[in-house]
C-alpha cells in the first residue's frame, strides 16, 4: 500500500518583482503555531466532504447548510480529499474505500443519453448538477465540460492512490479508468475545433462558447489531449495558449486571469514546477511560478486598495469565485457601492471584478504557491473574525467588511458593526483548501499524479518537457 508523506524543498527564483522564496512540497518546517492552524483548517474542511455527502451514492452536496443540489466539480474535490484523509489520520483506509467505490460505481452506472430528465450524463460526460439523493440531471442545466473534468481527476487520483490488492481497491482502479476512457473529449469538440465547448444542452445543443484564454481549463485540455479512446488533436493546446493575456500587474508580469481559482485549480492535482510547455518556455517561467505572481499581485492590490473597500490589507485580501451578500447598489459613507451575490471576482491587468467581498479559499488554494503570505492571511481572517467566519466546518465561503449595517440580503447574515457573513461552505471552495495544503505540507497529490499514464500522456502531447517529466515523453 502506498504512503505519500515525503520531503522536497523547492526554491523558485523570481524575476519581476518578488524574491527568491522556498515553496511547497514539504519544504522547511513551519512555525509551531501556523503547523497548528494548518492542522485544524485542513481536518474542519475535509470533514466537510466527510459529513455532508450522502453515503449511498458519493454525491457532495453543491452547497452546506442551505439545502442543495449535488455538483459533480465538489465530487472530484472530495474523492481526493478523502485520499487525504487517510494520510492524515482522521478515516481509515478501509473506510475511503468504501466512500469512494460507492461514488464511482454510482456514476458507472447511472443513466447515460440524451433525453433531457432522468438521466446523469451523455457521452461520458456529466451534468454539472444533480439531484442528491437520484443522482439524475438537476433541472435544465448544461453538461459540463469543465466540471466532468474535475471529476475525472478525482476519479484518476483514486486510482493512483488505492493501489492495494484488496479486490474492493481493485474494483476502484477498473472503474476509474472505465470512466475516463468514456468520456468522449472529441464531440466536445466538434462545434469548433479544436477548441473545447464548455457544455451541451439536450434541448438546444452545444453551448456557444469553447475554452479559450488561460483559465483552470489548462487540466480539461491535458485530460482530453490525454484521452487513449476519444482524444482531441494535440493541436488543441497551442490554439488555447495562442489566446493567451499576457501583461504585467501591480509589478508581476503574468498570464492574466483574474479570480484565483483559475490560477488554482489545475495546480491542485498536477505539478506544474518545472515543466514548461512551448508558450512558458518563451516567458522563461513556469505555470506554477504564474500563480505565484497572480498570488502575490492580488496582495498587493489589497494592500493598495483602489476602489477604498474596508478590511483590506496585507494580510487582508483574495478575490475569486464566490457567494455574495445580494445583488444591490447603494450609497456608503457618500460613495455608491455595487455589490453581488454569486460572483467571479477578480482582479488582472486587464479585468477588475471586486465588491469588497474577499474569499477565504483565494488564500487557502495559493498556500503552495505563497505560503509566506497566504497562511498569515488565513489565520488572521480567523483571528479577526473568530466564529462569525471560522466555524465547525473551517471558513465560510466569503465575508464583506464594508457591509455592517442591517440590510435585506440573498445570502448570509450582517453583523451589525463588524460586516457580512456567508452562512453556507462551498464544495469547489472546500476542495482546494484541502489539496493544497496537502500538497504544500507532503507532496500528496502532485506525486500521486505524476503517476497517472493519462495525466503524463496528455502533458507530453501538449509539448511539456523538463523537471519531472525528463525521459518520459519518448
Amino acid at each position: 500500500m502506498r504512503s505519500i508523506f515525503g520531503v522536497a524543498v523547492l526554491f523558485v527564483a523570481l524575476s519581476g518583482g518578488a524574491c527568491a522564496s522556498a515553496t511547497s512540497g514539504g519544504g522547511a518546517p513551519l512555525p509551531a503555531g501556523q503547523e497548528a492552524f494548518l492542522d485544524t483548517l485542513q481536518e474542519r474542511t475535509f470533514r466537510w466532504f466527510w459529513d455532508t455527502t450522502n453515503p449511498r451514492n458519493g454525491l457532495v452536496p453543491d452547497r452546506w447548510p442551505t439545502p442543495s443540489f449535488s455538483s459533480v466539480a465538489a465530487v472530484g474535490f472530495g474523492l481526493t480529499a478523502y485520499q487525504v484523509g487517510v494520510e492524515r489520520g482522521w478515516v481509515s483506509r478501509s473506510e475511503a474505500v468504501d466512500r469512494t467505490l460507492t461514488t464511482l460505481r454510482f456514476f458507472w452506472n447511472a443513466p447515460q443519453g440524451p433525453a433531457a430528465s432522468g438521466t446523469t450524463g451523455h457521452h461520458g460526460f456529466f451534468y454539472h448538477f444533480l439531484d442528491m439523493n437520484t443522482g439524475h440531471r438537476f433541472e435544465r442545466v448544461e453538461l459540463s465540460t469543465i466540471d466532468t473534468g474535475l471529476l475525472m481527476m478525482g476519479v484518476l487520483s483514486a486510482a493512483e492512490y488505492f493501489d492495494g490488492a484488496d479486490p474492493r481497491e481493485a474494483e476502484i482502479r477498473a472503474l476509474a479508468d472505465s470512466l475516463y476512457r468514456r468520456v468522449d473529449w472529441a464531440w466536445a469538440a466538434t462545434p469548433r475545433p479544436p477548441h473545447i465547448s464548455m457544455g451541451w444542452h439536450p434541448e438546444s445543443g452545444f453551448i456557444p462558447h469553447d475554452y479559450k484564454g488561460y483559465s483552470e481549463a489548462m487540466f480539461l485540455y491535458l485530460l482530453a489531449i490525454g484521452s487513449p479512446t476519444h482524444p482531441v488533436d494535440p493541436s488543441a493546446w497551442e490554439a488555447f495558449t495562442s489566446t493567451y493575456v499576457w501583461m504585467d500587474f501591480r509589478g508581476y508580469p503574468q498570464v492574466n486571469f483574474p479570480p484565483l481559482f483559475g490560477h488554482q485549480y489545475s495546480h491542485a492535482w498536477i505539478d506544474f514546477r518545472g515543466i514548461r510547455d512551448a508558450y512558458m518556455r518563451g516567458r522563461g517561467i513556469d505555470y506554477f511560478e504564474n500563480s505565484r505572481r497572480a498570488t502575490l499581485a492580488q496582495r498587493e492590490y489589497a494592500i493598495a486598495n483602489p476602489m477604498g473597500w474596508a478590511g483590506y490589507g496585507p494580510d487582508m485580501w483574495g478575490l475569486t469565485a464566490a457567494d455574495g451578500p445580494r445583488d444591490t447598489t447603494l450609497v456608503i459613507d457618500g460613495k455608491e457601492r455595487t455589490f453581488f451575490t454569486y460572483r467571479a471576482r477578480g482582479v488582472s491587468g486587464d479585468f477588475v471584478e471586486d465588491d469588497g467581498t474577499l474569499v477565504p479559499t483565494a488564500a487557502g488554494g495559493s498556500i503552495p504557491f505563497a505560503p509566506e503570505i497566504a497562511i498569515p492571511a488565513l489565520m488572521n481572517m480567523r483571528r479577526t473574525y473568530g466564529d462569525h467566519l471560522f466555524q465547525r466546518y473551517g471558513f465560510l465561503d466569503s465575508f464583506n467588511p464594508t457591509l455592517t449595517q442591517p440590510m435585506p440580503l440573498q445570502h448570509g447574515r450582517i453583523v451589525p458593526g463588524v460586516g457580512w457573513f456567508d452562512g453556507d461552505y462551498l464544495g469547489i471552495d472546500q476542495g482546494p483548501i484541502v489539496l493544497m495544503i496537502e500538497n504544500h505540507r507532503s507532496d500528496l497529490i502532485w506525486r500521486l499524479m505524476r503517476g497517472n499514464e493519462h495525466v503524463v500522456r496528455g502533458l507530453c502531447r501538449a509539448g511539456f518537457t523538463g523537471g519531472w517529466l525528463e525521459g518520459r515523453c519518448g
